[in-house]
C-alpha cells in the first residue's frame, strides 16, 4: 500500500509517528502548514492523512461526507468505528471522535483507483497556502496570524457520478473566504474529470482562526518563510535520497 511508510497497524488498529505524518504532509501532499512541523509544540497529524487511511480501509462511496472532530497527537492508537452501513469514525482508545464519514451509493475498493484519489486530491489540498489563500486574504483585507497561523479542517464532501472510472484529476473550481470577526470560513471547489469529463464535484471547508486586518509585509515574511522551509526539506530529502 502507498500509505504504509506514513503509518503504523496491529491489531486494528492504526498510529502515526510525528516523522510519517510531516512527511506525509511534505512528500504527498506539498503541505508545509508548520503544525505538521516534527517539531512543532502543537503539532497535529495532518487530516489529510486521517481521510488516506479511512479511504484505504474503507474504499471510495459515490457520496461522502467528512466531518473533522478534532487534532490526532503522535502515538495515538487509533481505529475505525462502524455506526451502521452508512457510517464510519476514526475514534481512539477512549471513545473520541477524529473524523466521521458518511456515505451513500455503490463503492469502489480497487487499491490503485483509491491511491489515485487520495493523492491527487491530497495534492491539490496541499495547494491551499499560499497558491489559494493569499489572493482570499489580500481581498477580504483580512488575515490569519502570521507567527502563529491556525487553519485546520472542518468538513469535505465529494460527489461521483460514476465510479467505473481509473484516473481522476482534481481541477480547482473556485474559492471563498467568509470573515466574521477574527474567525473566516474559506470554502474551496473542486471538480474531478477523466477524459476531460466531469465525473465528480467536491467541496473543502477550513476555519482560520485569529484574524486580523491585512499587512503585506507580514503576509510576504510568512509566505518566505514557507518557500524557505520547504526547500530546507527538499534540499534534505533529496540529499538523503
Amino acid at each position: 500500500m502507498f500509505l504504509t511508510p506514513y503509518f503504523s497497524s496491529q491489531d486494528r488498529q492504526f498510529q502515526f509517528t510525528r516523522q510519517q505524518a510531516s512527511h506525509f504532509a511534505k512528500k504527498v501532499a506539498g503541505d508545509f502548514n508548520p503544525l505538521h512541523d516534527e517539531d512543532n509544540k502543537r503539532f497535529c497529524v495532518p487530516g489529510d492523512l486521517l481521510f488516506a487511511v479511512l479511504l484505504s480501509q474503507e474504499g471510495v462511496s459515490e457520496k461522502m461526507r467528512f466531518e473533522f472532530a478534532g487534532m490526532v497527537n503522535d502515538g495515538v492508537a487509533l481505529h475505525i468505528e462502524h455506526k451502521c452501513d452508512k457510517e464510519a469514525v476514526v475514534v481512539d482508545a477512549n471513545g473520541k471522535e477524529y473524523l466521521r464519514m458518511s456515505r451513500e451509493g455503490n463503492v469502489n475498493h480497487d487499491a490503485t483507483f483509491i491511491e489515485h484519489v487520495v493523492t491527487n486530491y491530497v495534492q491539490f489540498s496541499g495547494m491551499n497556502f499560499p497558491h489559494i489563500m493569499v489572493p482570499l486574504m489580500e481581498e477580504k483585507q483580512m488575515m490569519i496570524n502570521c507567527q502563529r497561523p491556525l487553519v485546520i479542517y472542518e468538513s469535505m464532501e465529494v460527489e461521483f457520478t460514476r465510479l467505473d472510472i481509473t484516473a481522476p484529476e482534481v481541477t480547482f473550481t473556485g474559492a471563498t473566504f467568509d470573515v466574521q470577526g477574527k474567525r473566516g470560513i474559506v470554502t474551496l471547489n473542486f471538480d474531478f474529470k477523466q477524459d476531460d469529463n466531469i465525473v465528480g464535484k467536491g467541496v473543502k471547508r477550513m476555519v482560520a482562526s485569529g484574524l486580523k486586518p491585512y499587512t503585506q509585509h507580514d503576509i510576504d515574511d510568512l509566505v518566505n518563510r514557507f518557500n524557505e522551509c520547504k526547500a530546507s526539506f527538499l534540499a534534505e530529502f533529496n540529499h538523503v535520497a
